[in-house]
């Protein structure tokens, strides 16, 4: 009974260890995924003043607040420079059940390739064209309406002025854009405008000319070079700032690195503990069992055979907590991705990666490593003295 109770502990430390470090593994590598698909083609973002870090978040992976808004006649400029070979406008600030509104025109379709799922793209004022994530999630289909809401996530602040109606669906794009609802710019402008109207009580006639603002611009270079001057140019010569999402992706995945990787010393200390517990418990083992090793030798079972059989014990105490382990990190980490909102930043457990061959590997040799010592004990076991002390 002690000895089955080990062995379960001991499987139950391997399945532990495995669990973690299989659920480090997805995590990290659907993250680097995200970051490096939503920024993809993206050589800077021109916005306002203030954190980089943060105006990429914002502009790029819609997961932060704007640094503010830039005027429009700026941004024109900046977009006509040489260096620049597509230049898309981001008029950002509302968002409809937590999914974020995006003012931008045609070029935006070209920066992401966006198909169509469904319908048309976004033509006429207050006309939307859906990601796929934000159709489903809502149940949305052509020609529906709905209202928008101001801010990023918050609906108590509702644009009741103008209602927006679904022009079209996109195609899955496995990146942010499957989490958008994408609009133009001057829809963006009126739905503000309007309520501005209202609100004052002297209103003065509203023009999107010359004092419009957008949130930010999305540049893609022309040449390899202008990743050099282009950023120069903005930042010391105007009263923006150019931010690399290259630098400040890499930026963001060190300071998340820094949690995986504390999670994964503790994982593979837990690992360690693993193979010092199978290794105790074969020896121990070993040692009730002499006897019976002693008693199989002399019914002719070889040298070699009684350390295969110490091996092989240890290989299936492995093979078991591994596979345990395996399953159960996937599982969890399924089950933690169904607790997050709809969004890019939801986790799934259901893809499979193939390093965690290598992982399941590392598993199945911790097993045969602990038992390796024990096994040499069982190999060396003297008979004549074991029979002749029982």
């Amino acid at each position: 009974m002690a000895n089955k109770l080990s062995a379960f502990l001991n499987i139950l430390l391997i399945a532990f260890g495995v669990s973690i470090l299989t659920i480090l593994l997805l995590v990290s590598n659907q993250i680097q995924n995200k970051l490096e698909n939503n920024a993809r083609g993206i050589d800077a973002v021109v916005g306002a003043k203030g954190s980089p870090l943060q105006l990429i978040l914002s502009s790029i992976y819609y997961i932060d607040f704007p640094t503010g808004n830039i005027p429009l006649k700026a941004a024109n400029e900046l977009a006509k420079n040489r260096m620049v070979k597509l230049a898309v406008p981001l008029a950002l600030g509302d968002n409809f059940n937590g999914y974020r509104i995006a003012g931008t025109n045609s070029s935006f379709i070209k920066l992401y390739n966006l198909k169509l799922a469904d319908g048309k793209f976004w033509d006429k004022d207050f006309e939307v064209t859906l990601g796929a994530d934000v159709a489903k999630t809502q149940k949305l289909k052509i020609g529906d309406i709905f209202f928008g809401a101001h801010g990023l996530a918050d609906n108590s602040d509702m644009h009741k002025s103008h209602a927006y109606k679904v022009a079209g669906i996109l195609t899955p794009n496995a990146n942010v854009t499957d989490q958008l609802v994408i609009t133009n710019i001057a829809s963006v402008w009126k739905m503000h405008q309007h309520e501005d109207e209202h609100e004052a009580e002297n209103p003065l006639p509203q023009s999107p000319q010359p004092e419009a603002e957008i949130t930010s611009l999305l540049i893609k270079y022309k040449s390899p070079i202008s990743v050099i001057l282009f950023p120069k140019l903005v930042n010391e010569t105007t009263n923006l700032q150019a931010a690399s999402p290259a630098i400040e992706s890499t930026r963001l995945f060190s300071l998340i690195g820094v949690g995986v990787d504390t999670l994964q010393y503790f994982a593979i200390l837990i690992m360690v503990i693993s193979v010092v517990s199978v290794f105790i418990s074969l020896f121990n083992s070993l040692k009730q069992r002499k006897y019976d090793l002693a008693i199989m030798r002399t019914m002719g079972a070889s040298k070699t055979k009684i350390f295969l059989i110490v091996i092989l014990e240890g290989f299936f105490l492995s093979l078991l907590g591994t596979l345990l382990g395996w399953f159960l990190g996937h599982l969890v980490l399924q089950y933690l991705g169904s607790l997050q909102d709809a969004g890019q930043s939801k986790l799934t457990g259901f893809i499979f990666l193939t390093q965690e061959f290598y992982l399941i590997l590392v598993g199945l040799c911790t097993g045969i490593f602990a038992a390796t010592l024990p096994a040499i004990a069982a190999y060396r076991v003297n008979i004549s003295k074991i029979l002749s002390t029982n």
